[in-house]
């Protein structure tokens, strides 16, 4: 029995002992597969930067994914639990073309876990006689995005309400065999909002704040967890939002419009040219840009 961590706080829970992450290099991945490994976890990870324990891997590859898996399992000696934190963000308009941004991070983001997920299930099963009968865990790591709208993140949230759906679908078809769970984040300040600040397009200050730790605390509990949860967000605040969305879209939904025409009036999207063809409709002018 080991301590895994809710918050700041330890307590008692055991966690799966060989364990694959996605995304392994970025801040999510390396802080989990570092708790875990104090925990008396094996963690091999999987990300496009490759590094001790973290396996060269682009998940867009079907070739890649399926060799990096299979040298992930042999190094593990089979596999109890993979853990997808993989993904990246790209602003882009939603009646824009798909090619290249869009479809790129639909790839990423949504294929890329489901192509894992995939080449894992095989070890994922034949593991089970050696946990003792134990369903293995698969943890996808979405975001609120997958449920709660705003501009210019529509490939994302696309992507990462597509990966709800793709983790309920296996539930039901694999549901004899894993434990999935489906976490719900809110805005991180992680590398992956770098290229929504490049366009004048930060996140920041319009959806709800947590921290790395809350995010990480969360999948720890889940993977230890002697029932998982099917879907958790990482606070209070934000399973109450889950709720609400599950419950209310209509009303989430018209609250977030209402957020973004006075954002869009205050002159909050003028900087970005992505975002010209929005403020004209929905405030009649044309906006300022702001010199790059």
């Amino acid at each position: 029995m080991a301590a895994a961590w809710t918050g700041s706080k330890p307590v008692a829970t055991p966690v799966p002992g060989r364990v694959l992450v996605t995304g392994a290099a970025g801040g999510f991945g390396s802080a989990t597969a570092t708790r875990l490994r104090e925990l008396g976890a094996q963690v091999v990870g999987l990300d496009v930067n490759p590094g001790e324990n973290v396996l060269a891997c682009d998940i867009t590859d079907a070739a890649a994914v399926g060799s990096a898996v299979g040298e992930a399992v042999a190094r593990l000696g089979g596999l109890d639990a993979v853990l997808h934190y993989a993904g990246i963000g790209i602003p882009n308009d939603a009646g824009g073309p798909l090619e290249p941004d869009a479809l790129r991070v639909i790839d990423v983001n949504l294929l890329g876990a489901w192509r894992v997920t995939a080449a894992a299930l095989p070890a994922l099963t034949a593991s089970r006689a050696e946990r003792g009968g134990r369903r293995a865990r698969v943890v996808f790591v979405a975001s609120e995005l997958a449920y709660v709208t705003l501009p210019f993140v529509s490939a994302y949230s696309v992507a990462k309400r597509g990966m709800s759906a793709y983790a309920d679908a296996l539930r039901l078809e694999y549901g004899t065999e894993l434990h999935v769970t489906t976490v719900y984040p809110g805005y991180v300040r992680t590398g992956i909002h770098a290229a929504g600040r490049e366009v004048g397009l930060s996140l920041e200050g319009q959806v709800r704040r947590e921290e790395v730790e809350d995010v990480v605390g969360t999948v720890l509990r889940v993977l230890g967890a002697r029932r998982p949860p099917r879907d958790t967000a990482c606070t209070r605040a934000g399973n109450l939002e889950l709720w609400a969305a599950r419950h209310l879209p209509g009303v989430v939904g018209a609250v977030a419009a209402r957020q973004i025409r006075k954002r869009a009036a205050e002159g909050r999207f003028d900087g970005s040219p992505l975002a010209a063809g929005l403020v004209a409709r929905l405030t009649g002018r044309t906006p300022e840009r702001s010199p790059r």
